[in-house]
């Protein structure tokens, strides 16, 4: 798949009007930290007042596309009237990529969720669920905000959290969790350090998702005909689907997805069957390679058969397939994939052979990484033992949730899928399906909820964005030093304004009343999970601990077959985003369109059709992200749901 070509830094004599040297890079990491707290802001409002679109659960995040449109718009202006301050390329991609790492942290699946749940057990605590004396005791107070006067602003709105006893209420579990929240996107950023380099350099990965930002920032982009002609097509679309939304006398354009299902066995089994059309989706599967785009719709359907089989057999209802827990299986299968395909590089990174001062392309030396790396983990360690779990649960869930962060960056980096989540499979459900409840103890379980917040379903993870920063930094000309910083600073930044944006607007608008959807259901599942788990105890699951197994040795089944036959279509990671997926009920149909159209493309056109094909695909996902982030402002201004490009 084409990609853009790696860019030289440019030398002090040869930069053009509106470059800029490399010490003027700050200035675009000062504009981004200001934007940060923006972009968090209005996350929040999209994702938890209005509740549409969610922005941050698809990989290329639109209001972070928008932002860089706006940047680019503007830098237009001063190209023309004062060029000195335009922004180059490269500093329009560290913006990029410090909002989408923030954003991503902040997401629907990330911070939303652990806000949530600070005080949920407390607040929700009734004589009926009896959660005082079920697992009160085993909860950290410097974790959790327990104080039911701070929390009844929180709850019941129309208070500020800007007084004494609110802000020291949620001043010590705001800290503590971000002390961890840190050191454990920073263990990502060693970690993408490490793999970096043999992903980019020596396997060269496709990096789909890059695309977009690389181009919209280039010159010529904008001057290209059948770009605008997408650009138009989405925008008119999606206005008047928009305007129906608010009055439903103008008749809309088309549905978003069209549902049907079978009503007689054994096809009842595939419930809802959804054709989903989402431009956007189709502009990002056009930048997918041939291969992994026929495996992402034909495992769907792989999964389907899965469930008629299951009714068939008379097993329907009993868990079978399992296909979370293959999924979970087959992300552990591509990160030792990922990890014998670097073997060497491995090697040589725990030998002397590491370097102990960075070449010019790395941003630290491999002895500084590692160091790094080990101190990151150890506060980790010490975290969680002061919070009561055991050493041994900590080392395997922390082992097996940042193996699947691996692997996730793994799929994006080489699959550029539009989604990835993995709905109720996380580290802790394989473990308690390997050796029950009783064996992890109330003190390991207690912690496992409040960790819901990053293992619930891994659609917004923040190291995927890590990594294709790097990537973009590799191809136009940034010192890759000065995105690390550019990086951790986003993060740091990032953890406190959404903290702000997540605890401020509920103490206004009411977490029950106008945000009732995510601090209420989402804060309440890890609650009532470990309600159930210690009220009633289970044993080792063995069916959904050997489906894991499937999961995993299918995926290295599909890897050598790849390896001996250059013509077989199957990838693993296309299995693995399919698996215990709910996006992919929604994009499976218009993957597929994309996969037609690229196929036909490619065969009657040839290489070069595809590359000129590319800017209209490019504009589908320019277009649909400007109306729809244009949509959620206007919800925001005048307090009134708007159309949501996605479901």
């Amino acid at each position: 798949m084409p990609h853009p070509k790696p860019t030289r830094s440019p030398s002090k004599s040869s930069l053009s009007v509106g470059a800029r040297s490399p010490r003027s890079y700050w200035w675009s990491i000062a504009i981004g930290l200001l934007l940060i707290p923006i972009n968090c802001y209005w996350i929040t409002y999209i994702e938890l007042v209005q509740y549409s679109a969610q922005p941050t659960i698809v990989s290329l995040i639109f209001t972070v596309v928008f932002n860089v449109l706006v940047l680019i718009g503007l830098n237009r202006i001063l190209k023309r009237f004062l060029p000195r301050l335009a922004l180059s390329q490269g500093e329009l991609l560290v913006i990029y990529v410090m909002l989408s790492v923030a954003s991503a942290t902040a997401g629907h699946s990330m911070m939303e969720i652990l806000v949530s749940t600070l005080g949920h057990a407390f607040w929700f605590a009734t004589p009926e669920n009896d959660w005082k004396d079920l697992f009160w005791r085993y909860i950290p107070r410097w974790l959790a905000v327990a104080d039911k006067d701070v929390l009844s602003g929180y709850y019941e709105g129309d208070s500020t959290l800007y007084t004494k006893q609110h802000l020291l209420g949620w001043l010590t579990p705001v800290m503590s969790w971000f002390g961890f929240l840190f050191a454990m996107l920073f263990v990502m950023v060693c970690i993408t350090l490490i793999v970096r380099k043999p992903w980019t350099e020596d396997e060269k990965l496709a990096y789909p998702i890059i695309q977009l930002p690389a181009r919209m920032t280039s010159e010529g982009f904008f001057t290209n005909r059948l770009m605008w002609i997408a650009f138009g097509l989405t925008v008119a679309f999606d206005t008047i689907n928009g305007l129906h939304h608010i009055f439903p006398a103008i008749p809309s354009v088309f549905e978003k997805e069209y549902r049907f299902r079978f009503t007689e066995k054994p096809f009842s089994a595939m419930g809802w069957l959804r054709l989903g059309i989402y431009p956007f989706v189709l502009g990002i599967g056009f930048l997918i390679p041939l291969d992994l785009l026929f495996s992402s719709w034909f495992f769907f359907w792989i999964w389907k058969m899965q469930q008629i089989t299951g009714s068939v057999m008379g097993i329907e209802g009993t868990g079978y397939p399992y296909i979370n827990y293959q999924g979970f299986g087959a992300y552990m299968g591509i990160f030792l994939i990922a990890v014998w395909r670097g073997r060497k590089y491995l090697q040589n990174l725990s030998k002397t052979k590491v370097n102990s001062t960075p070449t010019r392309d790395e941003p630290m030396s491999h002895r500084a990484i590692v160091l790094a790396l080990i101190a990151g983990i150890a506060f980790l360690i010490f975290f969680c033992l002061k919070a009561g779990m055991s050493l041994w649960a900590i080392l395997v869930f922390f082992g097996l949730y940042f193996a699947f962060s691996t692997a996730v960056s793994r799929m994006r980096a080489e699959l550029g899928s539009p989604m990835h989540d993995l709905h109720y499979t996380g580290p802790e459900r394989v473990m308690v399906a390997a050796v029950g409840t009783r064996q992890l103890g109330p003190n390991n379980l207690s912690m496992f909820s409040f960790f819901w917040f990053f293992t619930r379903t891994f659609d917004s993870h923040p190291m995927p964005h890590q990594l294709e920063g790097f990537k973009l930094a590799s191809t136009s000309g940034i010192r890759s030093r000065f995105m690390l910083f550019a990086i951790l600073a986003a993060l740091f930044v990032g953890i406190l304004s959404q903290f702000w944006a997540l605890i401020s607007i509920p103490y206004r608008l009411g977490a029950v009343h106008e945000m009732s959807h995510v601090p209420l259901i989402y804060g309440a599942e890890p609650w009532r999970q470990l309600q159930n788990w210690l009220a009633h105890p289970l044993d080792p699951d063995y069916w959904a601990l050997g489906f894991t197994g499937i999961g995993l040795l299918f995926s290295l089944f599909l890897m050598l077959m790849r390896m001996k036959f250059f013509w077989f279509p199957f990838h693993p990671a296309a299995y693995a985003a399919v698996c215990g997926s709910w996006a992919v009920n929604y994009i499976w149909f218009t993957l597929l369109v994309a996969w037609g159209l690229k196929l036909m493309l490619l065969k009657y056109g040839g290489r070069n059709a595809h590359q000129k094909a590319m800017p209209f695909f490019l504009g589908l996902i320019l277009g649909q992200f400007t109306v729809g982030s244009l949509w959620t402002i206007l919800g925001m201004l005048f307090n009134i749901p708007t159309y949501g490009i996605w479901p």
